[in-house]
């Protein structure tokens, strides 16, 4: 009993110092400027990031059913190693250097669900990767790996794997990826990429390509 009154008559004494403490900082003009200075800067951050997070959305454009979304085509360099050329649907060009002997694109496809989904809104998708490799297991566990992002989100703000990651927080959201099978690299290919609402369809656009296919069947 003896230790808890001293324990109160200490609160007491420390709850009357920090009032003190904190009457003398309120009234004191420096301190408030300091917290204006301090939440005007908190809004400008927290403002910058949502501009960010917004930059990220933009970069995300709605499936057209049937559309091609990208092209991409193959230039030999040295034995089992290419030069692609990733051509989207705004025309902007990307050059990666792939390792292996096929070639895979990975898209990712933010879908509504739920209560939203009879609004008929269509699926977002933004290409994600590009990766090759080694038909041979044993090159593929060994030689040299490509994995190159064809988009980044600015700064890590990345909405979609934050709504991949936490699907119990985004119940109206899914986001998954849509993925084309492995196809083969040859030296004058070129592939057409389009997207469905589970993934992507590739289809090829000249003999090289198309050959190339049949071999590996």
């Amino acid at each position: 009993m003896l230790y808890t009154l001293v324990a109160l008559v200490v609160v007491i004494v420390a709850a009357f110092i920090a009032f003190r403490a904190l009457k003398i900082l309120w009234l004191s003009s420096w301190f408030m400027g300091w917290v204006k200075g301090m939440f005007g800067l908190s809004l400008l951050a927290l403002g910058a990031a949502v501009g960010v997070v917004a930059y990220d959305i933009y970069s995300y454009k709605q499936i057209l059913v049937g559309q091609p979304v990208a092209t991409i085509n193959f230039e030999t360099i040295d034995d089992q190693y290419f030069d692609a050329v990733v051509v989207d649907a705004n025309g902007k060009q990307q050059r990666f250097s792939l390792y292996g002997d096929q070639w895979q694109l990975d898209a990712r496809i933010i879908k509504w669900q739920g209560y939203f989904s009879g609004f008929d809104i269509k699926p977002a998708y933004r290409l994600d990767r590009l990766s090759g490799r080694y038909y041979d297991l044993h090159k593929e566990t060994t030689e040299k790996r490509s994995n190159f992002s064809i988009v980044k989100s600015p700064l890590q703000l990345d909405v979609w794997r934050l709504v991949h990651e936490y699907a119990e927080w985004f119940s109206v959201l899914d986001a998954n990826y849509g993925t084309a099978r492995y196809l083969p690299m040859k030296h004058g290919a070129l592939y057409e990429i389009s997207l469905t609402n589970i993934g992507l369809n590739v289809r090829p656009l000249n003999d090289v390509a198309s050959n190339a296919m049949s071999e590996w069947k």
